[in-house]
């Protein structure tokens, strides 16, 4: 493991090797394994390198069998004999940037509140830690945020070194170590000692900032979600779009949009309950002119109703003609949904008014003897739909 080229030198992009095997796995996937690699395998948190092998395309690394298997795009046949590697170096930088900043954030909630990780997970946008604490407070996000930034500002060198499993003993380590054999440690000095298989920059500074973006609860830890180096500068890019844009739409200066949209949702709110309350007299309204017409089958047709509109007006309705059916229809693009219900003193089921009604709209509903509700396709009329009611009710 040690002699393997991206631990041998973590900043190395490109590199010649000999293809010494090919193969396709049960999944038809080609790949090719090299004397030596400095392509990083899926391991310890941290996701594959990409990149090439002479001009083909490596789109996964993986450690299997104790051999290192570089997934290639297409065939591997023009790949023989020596071929030149080189690393997608944006994504690995970008990898160690994320992992080193997981190690110093990760010791700052040990060092300040003695609150261990978990997990972790390096993730496309954001990087998340599960602390075993039931709860943080804003105050110890920021401290822990701060510390962080101050290790990395004073641009600690990251020393890697490989020592025996009786050589534990020697060294303070923040966690137990899950491998034997020749374990390997990653050490900011007099700040954190960790064993770590990843690849990490070779200081501190080079991690550029951290900055943390929120927490949640998950199985009883609290998730801590960040992002370092240039994903902070991606993050502020994107927050400073967004507020920018909010801002314009707003027609406040950015520092104001806040304080302006919480103005916004208040009337909307106030907006929201007074259409309810005028909703709500519509329906009464509505409701008193169909009770009026004293029919034993009172029918009313309307357009872009909601399917709770036209319950709460048939109930209005048999509640005060105890003698009626109801029948209430709403076209609603290309659909067409009804209600219908029977007051207290009538003994005809509604259920045979949806059997009769729903084969018609190829529809699908449901209910009870007072009450029934459906919907389908606008394939026939409104007024076809009463009359075919009609004849069940006759």
């Amino acid at each position: 493991m040690k002699d393997l080229l991206y631990y041998q030198d973590v900043t190395l992009r490109e590199f010649n090797a000999t293809i010494v095997n090919k193969g396709t796995d049960i999944d038809g996937r080609n790949y090719v394994v090299l004397s030596n690699t400095a392509f990083y395998p899926t391991g310890g948190g941290q996701p594959h390198d990409t990149g090439t092998l002479n001009d083909i395309e490596v789109i996964d690394v993986e450690k299997i069998n104790n051999e290192i298997r570089h997934y290639i795009q297409g065939d591997s046949s023009s790949l023989a004999g020596v071929v030149h590697g080189k690393l997608n170096w944006q994504r690995r930088f970008d990898h160690m940037q994320q992992h080193a900043g997981q190690h110093i954030l990760t010791a700052a909630f040990v060092e300040l509140f003695d609150a261990p990780t978990v997990s972790f997970h390096l993730g496309t946008e954001q990087v998340t830690i599960d602390i075993a604490v039931d709860s943080l407070t804003e105050e110890q996000l920021v401290a822990a945020e701060a510390r962080a930034n101050e290790i990395i500002l004073e641009n600690r060198p990251i020393d890697t070194k490989w020592i025996k499993e009786e050589e534990l003993e020697n060294y303070s380590l923040r966690k137990e170590v899950a491998v034997t054999g020749d374990i390997r440690l990653v050490i900011i000095p007099d700040f954190d000692y960790n064993g770590c298989g990843g690849t990490h920059p070779i200081s501190t500074g080079q991690v550029s900032a951290i900055k943390i973006l929120g927490t949640e609860k998950m199985k009883g830890n609290i998730r801590v979600s960040f992002v370092c180096g240039h994903r902070v500068l991606a993050e502020l890019a994107m927050r400073k779009k967004v507020l920018a844009d909010v801002a314009r739409q707003l027609s406040v200066p950015e520092t104001e949009a806040a304080s302006a949209l919480t103005k916004v949702l208040t009337t909307q709110k106030n907006t929201e309950k007074a259409l309810a309350a005028a909703k709500e007299e519509l329906l009464n309204y509505e409701a008193k002119a169909l009770v009026s017409s004293k029919e034993r089958i009172i029918t009313a047709a309307f357009t872009q109703r909601s399917m709770q509109e036209l319950q709460k007006l048939a109930r209005t309705i048999v509640a005060e003609q105890t003698e009626s059916i109801v029948l209430l229809v709403s076209e609603n693009e290309d659909k067409l949904q009804f209600v219908a219900a029977r007051g207290a003193k009538v003994e005809k089921s509604m259920k045979d008014i949806a059997a009769k009604a729903l084969p018609l709209v190829n529809g699908k509903g449901g209910g009870s003897d007072q009450m029934v509700q459906g919907g389908g396709e606008r394939i026939i009329s409104t007024e076809q739909l009463f009359e075919a009611v009609q004849e069940v009710l006759n």
